[in-house]
Formats: C-alpha cells, structure tokens, sequence
C-alpha cells in the first residue's frame, strides 16, 4: 500500500514561507525559508529563517547562491555544524547575536 504525501499540504502563500535544509555531501547545502543573511565569512553564516535564526559554521564557506525574492541561500564549503537559536524567556533577536559572540 503506497500513501502519497502532499509537500505542499497545509502551506499557504502568502503567511509563513516554508523553510528546508538540504546538504549534500557535506560540502553543499540549499536552504530555503531565508528571510535575511545577518552575516557570513569564510566560517560562519548567520541567518534569519522563517523558523528562527540559523547558524553554519565549517570552513572555507562561501556563498553558491542568494536569491532575496525566493529566500533561497545556497552555501559550499565544509559544514561543521547547524545550530537554530531559539528564542528563550522572551528574549530579543539581539539577545542571540550576544550569545553567539560572547
């Protein structure tokens, strides 16, 4: 028994644009659901998803690919990690940036 899934199923233009992650090899990864590159170097992107804030760390990262109007970000390099920061105890998004460079 087959069961078809809908990927689109419950997402509606127009109110929270989706948001994957998708890498491959772990040297390419396409991200979607990108509201803003904050910031980004050679080890370090940080960006605002519609599912929060996402930081890539790794090495060598460059920027493949940004389209603003899609919210799409394409980055290559090598991936050390992906890390969401929450928001906790109500605290601002400039509570992460002081977080993520104490």
């Amino acid at each position: 028994m087959s069961q078809y899934i809908d990927p689109n199923a419950g997402y509606t233009k127009g109110t929270t644009q989706e948001h994957d992650v998708t890498m491959k090899g772990r040297r390419l990864l396409d991200i979607t659901g990108v509201k803003q590159v904050e910031s980004f170097d050679n080890e370090e992107f940080l960006l605002e998803t519609s599912m929060g804030f996402l930081s890539i760390r790794g090495q060598n990262l460059q920027m493949k690919n940004l389209d603003v109007d899609k919210g799409i970000v394409s980055i290559k390099g090598k991936i050390f990690d992906l890390v969401y920061l929450d928001e906790q105890s109500g605290e601002k998004a400039k509570g992460f940036f002081g977080k993520l460079f104490k």
